[in-house]
């Protein structure tokens, strides 16, 4: 029952958002004006926009859109000339390798860091990554990748500043991470992209550390004669994982929808330079097919999040939850 409740606002939500995306986006600028020669008369113009299909009413043209993409059809790209799903799912696993690189780099460096932080909040250590994690939200993301850039490629020499590099098949789809040249390609940005996830997973666990460290179950723990080991594994790490499961899965959507920067400083063919791309050639089935499909993956992420919530804590019920 939960799960049909859930499903249905979820719909709910991505309707409301189409209508508000589509208005948002068809209210901004003319690509007409953009997409032919600014010497075209007015015969090539009004050719454009019945070709494009914006001599329709506004509504006629959200209802065109909806139909379409019940079909899995959100338009045809005013530039590529191609259907807009098509060439946004080209461009995927690029950002998706991208977006799950930085979030492997998040957990991995980002929980012992904070554990420790945690516990030896007063050690030099501790204090000091502590700090750094308050670079780590504090410094531009574009600063940051430009400041990689010149001093990992262009002063050292040690990694490629640009592009995705050599790449092998795996199901059809081509990805970086299966050969060496790519993944040399994946470091600079992949980390540039985890920084300031890295240093909100430090704060978070150790947060959660303090908070539960002097809780009633984990002095009996240690009462009843159990390793300092088991006692974090056990009853500290796996108390403390519920806001980071919740905020790292929120971080991962967040991570795909604004990898705008870090892709267009280090020249990634993902998702998020084909957006910029699209908005400065105001190629509109582009922009409303990339944002729904944000949309989506945001509301997709959160359901995944709220029934993980149940494996880690047997206590949330999720048919009482709101």
């Amino acid at each position: 029952m939960w799960l049909v409740r859930r499903l249905l606002q979820s719909l709910f939500v991505i309707l409301a958002m189409t209508i508000i995306v589509f208005i948002g986006v068809n209210v901004i600028g003319d690509p007409v004006e953009t997409l032919i020669a600014p010497d075209a008369d007015q015969i090539e113009r009004a050719r454009a926009i019945v070709q494009f299909g914006l001599d329709k009413p506004l509504w006629h043209q959200y209802l065109s859109f909806l139909s379409g993409a019940v079909h899995g059809d959100f338009g045809k790209s005013f530039v590529f000339s191609e259907p807009a799903l098509k060439v946004i799912l080209q461009r995927m696993p690029a950002t998706m390798e991208l977006a799950v690189s930085a979030l492997i780099l998040a957990v991995v460096i980002g929980i012992p860091l904070g554990l420790y932080a945690g516990l030896r909040a007063d050690s030099p250590v501790a204090k000091t990554i502590m700090a750094g994690s308050v670079l780590g939200f504090s410094l531009p993301t574009f600063w940051v990748g430009l400041l990689f850039i010149m001093v990992f490629s262009v002063q050292l020499g040690w990694l490629p500043s640009s592009g995705r590099g050599d790449t092998r098949q795996l199901f059809g789809v081509e990805w970086s991470f299966l050969t060496l040249d790519g993944l040399t390609h994946m470091i600079l940005p992949a980390f540039n992209l985890a920084l300031f996830k890295i240093s909100l997973v430090i704060r978070l666990v150790r947060a959660g550390v303090r908070e539960v460290l002097p809780q009633e179950y984990v002095k009996f723990a240690r009462a009843k004669g159990l390793t300092e080991r088991r006692i974090i594994l056990v009853h500290v790490l796996k108390n403390i994982m519920i806001p980071v499961v919740t905020v790292v899965g929120i971080e991962f959507g967040s991570t795909i929808a604004f990898s705008v920067v870090t892709e267009s400083i280090f020249s990634w063919p993902g998702m998020g330079k084909l957006i910029i791309d699209s908005i400065n050639m105001l190629d509109r089935p582009m922009i409303v097919a990339y944002l729904v499909m944000i949309v989506f993956l945001f509301v997709a992420i959160n359901l995944v999040v709220d029934t993980l919530y149940t494996i880690l804590d047997p206590r949330v019920r999720l048919d009482q939850k709101e």
